[in-house]
């Protein structure tokens, strides 16, 4: 017989049939006469009461039916008869599939915090919460396929390994087959890279934006959905080392087209998970965050508002309350100035642009003002900022100019600087970080649990 889901029985109408599942057992009560076991295979978060007559299985076979053991049942789908779930089933066979020692099982039917849970990451997908978490995770990563697919968008894998630094922070984990024991040295002392698998420096991608572009001015509109990372020593609950981007890159898009963008695929992805993820929405609701729900309606009734990063300084330092850090033209906003004015003056999502070109990237598109650039960012409640973006700057003169101001070698980006050299074109794009949009949809305050499988300073475990 074929094995059916949870959820497919769940939300079944065709009752009193016979029926074949597998999962893991939650929790089991009952008495020497009937013995009640809740079963989830991960498939919904709900878990199915498969009802167990003892005299129909012997004494040892049920000490083997403990919380993290994994059973295979066959019986009958019937109408429960008990409140809380709308049918169940009827065992008439039970195999144990795999044991588990109810003695050392680390997660019994009690409350565990966020923070045990990350020392057994291998093993907190079977929980309520990162159940739900992952779920929602695969829906979002579908949702957004599917957004760039029906606009004509083309998905581009761009590399993993790269010898760029595309944000210029130099915050990048190198990549070396060299020997740490016996490092080749030139003359001067300095390592000789040319011994190295590539012949050169090659570090792990912080972005797969200057990649991107590079398929945009060839195949209109592209994204990149990928692993990232950053080699920044911080622990804060927004920050890991190893993350994925979604990175749009669009040609003959100026800022605006950009906002639009963004706007309406944000607001797309709200409402996708929040089409399909209702019951993992409504549990993360009731136990993780009670403005849940009310957020995501929020960002999905207003149009989000547009604003220059200019009215924006003048507005917080206008506001009637101290901010811990300081609001001055030219300094970069801090999350608790993005909140301010999404939460508070605004009472709706902000996009900011035109911002110093001093605090932003090499290659936003500069104002005729000589001091801002194109640049945008999405600013949430909660969360601050979302996306980041800009116009990109296509004038190969402007463009060279700032790198030289920035110190960035235009040798090491002949290839990048080539696209302004033949046929050159307004384009766009942004980098949206995904664990951040999770963090976000599912009320998670951490990003370690939005992420499988966390890096952070001094912990790759797993």
């Amino acid at each position: 017989m074929k094995r059916s889901t949870v959820k497919e029985l769940l939300g079944s109408r065709e009752i009193n049939r016979e029926v074949y599942l597998k999962g893991w057992v939650r929790t089991r009560r009952g008495s020497s006469q009937v013995a009640f076991i809740a079963v989830n295979d991960g498939t919904v978060i709900h878990n199915i009461q498969v009802v167990a007559e003892m005299t129909s299985f012997s004494e040892a076979q049920m000490k083997r039916v403990t919380t993290g053991s994994c059973i295979a049942v066959r019986g009958k789908l019937v109408e429960s008869m008990g409140k809380g779930q709308r049918v169940e089933v009827q065992a008439d066979t039970i195999e144990i599939l795999g044991d588990s020692d109810p003695g050392i099982y680390p997660l019994q039917k009690k409350g565990h915090s966020f923070e045990f849970l990350r020392e057994i990451a291998h093993l907190r997908f079977r929980t309520n919460t990162f159940g739900a978490v992952f779920r929602i995770r695969h829906v979002l990563s579908f949702a957004m396929h599917q957004y760039f697919n029906d606009r004509g968008f083309y998905y581009l894998h761009t590399p993993i390994i790269t010898a760029s630094d595309a944000e210029g922070a130099g915050e990048m984990f190198r990549v070396t087959t060299l020997d740490l024991d016996q490092i080749p040295r030139k003359e001067d002392g300095s390592v000789d890279f040319s011994e190295d698998f590539f012949g050169r420096p090659t570090n792990l991608t912080v972005s797969g934006q200057l990649e991107g572009e590079l398929g945009a001015l060839a195949l209109s509109s592209i994204y990149t959905f990928g692993p990232t990372f950053r080699a920044e020593n911080s622990n804060t609950p927004r920050h890991v080392a190893e993350f994925w981007m979604i990175e749009p890159e669009m040609a003959f898009y100026d800022i605006h087209d950009n906002m639009d963008l963004a706007e309406d695929f944000l607001k797309y992805l709200i409402r996708y998970t929040m089409q399909h993820c209702q019951d993992d929405l409504e549990f993360l609701n009731r136990m993780v965050d009670s403005d849940l729900l009310e957020r995501l309606r929020f960002v999905l009734k207003h149009p989000f508002e547009r604003t220059t990063y200019t009215e924006a300084i003048r507005i917080l330092q206008d506001a009637d309350r101290k901010f811990e850090f300081p609001v001055e033209w030219g300094l970069d906003l801090q999350a608790e100035h993005e909140r301010y004015l999404v939460e508070q003056h605004f009472r709706r999502p902000v996009i900011l642009t035109d911002y110093p070109g001093e605090i932003k990237a090499f290659y936003m598109k500069q104002n005729d003002d000589g001091k801002t650039v194109r640049a945008m960012d999405v600013l949430f409640p909660m969360i601050g900022e979302i996306i980041g973006g800009s116009q990109r700057e296509e004038i190969l003169e402007r463009l060279q100019n700032r790198m030289r101001e920035m110190n960035i070698p235009e040798d090491e980006l002949w290839w990048y600087l080539e696209t302004r050299k033949f046929g050159t074109v307004e384009h766009s794009g942004f980098g949206l970080g995904f664990e951040r949009l999770l963090m976000f949809i599912t009320g998670m305050s951490n990003i370690r649990d939005v992420i499988p499988f966390p890096r952070t300073p001094k912990s790759a475990e797993f």
